[in-house]
């Protein structure tokens, strides 16, 4: 693996997992980035400012997994389908309770979607807010923790603000709002009308919100963007060639391994944060790894490699709704099929970045079994790679050790013993044994 490669590269693959989580088409962020940079560029921005503004279109939706769950509880729906439809509404009370009303409960009994729709009815702004804080807050914590400025930080942090004060989560006005946010809102719901009606209905929506959600000179100079070349150029298949070869700045930024275990480890938390009961699964598995690794005498620079495999393993349950993932019983028919998605998911995600060809082979083999009972393939014996055996028996081993929806956390005796029942048949016996040596040197194993 090269030590440096393209940090854009790597924000734009990885940005294809946001639009999972958000429910928006491939590419959304994308053409975000497409549509913000434009206006950026109409306003006379510097390089640096440029490139900021770049990082934070690609990175607007960093904290959108972390609300997951708790739309899913609030409105009794399906996340993913939630987040989608709720960016068609304009916020005017008619809409927002028609949404509401359409949204809420439609799988659950009357009774329950009754109390659901009187405590939203009741409660709708205070869970607004606090959905919003939550998803804003943690966004911003995840770009610096990536190493990208305050700037973008800020970006990301005043996304759902509205230039007349009606936003959330602070209720900012006009200036006071990050000039990346207010470019990347109005990007976000081009996109959106873009996407589902065509481009007179964008431009129609980013004018009937002038004023209220957007700034009205950055309207206006959308308005000379919008030609039909620019429409053209939105829709193209190769759009996403053309932003990553369009990076502003005089050279392309690159990261080195140290920035790649950041970036590796930052949207490990958007990974984690999807649901309740996977947070910090994604560290543990990658600690669980390193364990098996370094008992089997592996050098540094392939544990490391390894490291953020575990890390990213899990990168396509951000396509799976939590109505499935958090499901306290049995997973039935589609709900199973789309649990099992996840796996071909990560790896099509991780396979967009060259250097990262290995480790989207391990995220989409993970589940795979020995005797080829395993999905998304059936692969067996030794179509699994040995790398993705470790990752494997490390995952399973911490979904055993940890609370689940549907079981309490498993003692580590009861855990390995499992493990060694399917040694052989689901996974490598050498791992198993590896991470038992590991666990009692470590002391762990009695606890």
């Amino acid at each position: 693996m090269a030590t440096q490669i393209r940090l854009a590269e790597i924000i734009e693959a990885l940005s294809h997992a946001l639009d999972l989580t958000e429910g928006q088409p491939p590419g959304h962020c994308i053409r975000c980035c497409f549509i913000g940079t434009r206006i950026g560029k109409a306003l006379g921005l510097p390089e640096e400012a440029l490139r900021d503004l770049y990082y934070t279109l690609l990175l607007k939706d960093l904290g959108c997994s972390s609300n997951a769950a708790r739309i899913c509880e609030l409105y009794m729906a399906d996340d993913l389908k939630f987040k989608r439809d709720f960016k068609l509404v304009d916020g005017s009370f008619p809409q927002v309770l028609k949404f509401v009303l359409s949204h809420t409960g439609m799988e659950a009994g009357l009774a329950e979607r009754f109390r659901g729709l009187l405590n939203i009815l009741k409660n709708g702004g205070e869970f607004a807010s606090s959905l919003i804080q939550t998803r804003c807050q943690r966004g911003a914590e995840i770009a610096r923790q990536m190493r990208f400025s305050e700037e973008v930080a800020r970006g990301i942090l005043d996304l759902d603000e509205h230039v007349d004060g009606g936003g959330q989560p602070a209720g900012l006005k006009g200036a006071q709002i990050h000039l990346f946010a207010r470019i990347a809102l109005m990007a976000q719901v081009i996109d959106v009308f873009f996407v589902n009606a065509g481009p007179e209905a964008a431009l129609a929506e980013v004018r009937k919100r002038a004023g209220t959600w957007f700034d009205p000179d950055l309207v206006s100079l959308f308005e000379t963007l919008a030609t039909p070349v620019f429409f053209a150029e939105l829709g193209a298949d190769g759009l996403e060639r053309y932003v990553l070869a369009l990076e502003p700045g005089r050279q392309a930024m690159m990261a080195d391994e140290d920035y790649l275990d950041d970036i590796a480890a930052g949207f490990a938390r958007v990974v984690d944060a999807k649901s309740p009961y996977t947070s910090g699964h994604s560290d543990r598995v990658a600690l669980f790894t390193d364990l098996i690794a370094e008992e089997l005498g592996m050098p540094p620079a392939e544990r490391r490699r390894l490291k953020r495999a575990a890390l990213l393993h899990d990168i396509g349950k951000l396509g799976v709704s939590n109505s499935v993932l958090d499901k306290p019983g049995r997973l039935e028919g589609e709900e199973w099929q789309q649990m099992k998605r996840h796996a071909e998911f990560s790896e099509t995600i991780l396979s967009r970045i060259a250097a990262f060809s290995d480790l989207a082979l391990i995220g989409g083999a993970h589940h795979e079994k020995l005797d080829g009972s395993g999905y998304p393939r059936g692969l067996k014996g030794d179509e699994i790679s040995f790398e993705t055996r470790i990752v494997a028996t490390a995952d399973v081993f911490d979904a055993l050790t940890a609370d689940r929806p549907y079981r309490a956390a498993m003692p580590v005796e009861k855990a390995l013993s499992i493990l060694w029942e399917g040694a052989g048949r689901h996974h490598d016996e050498t791992c198993i044994a590896a991470l038992e040596r590991a666990l009692s040197k470590a002391e762990l194993k009695a606890a």
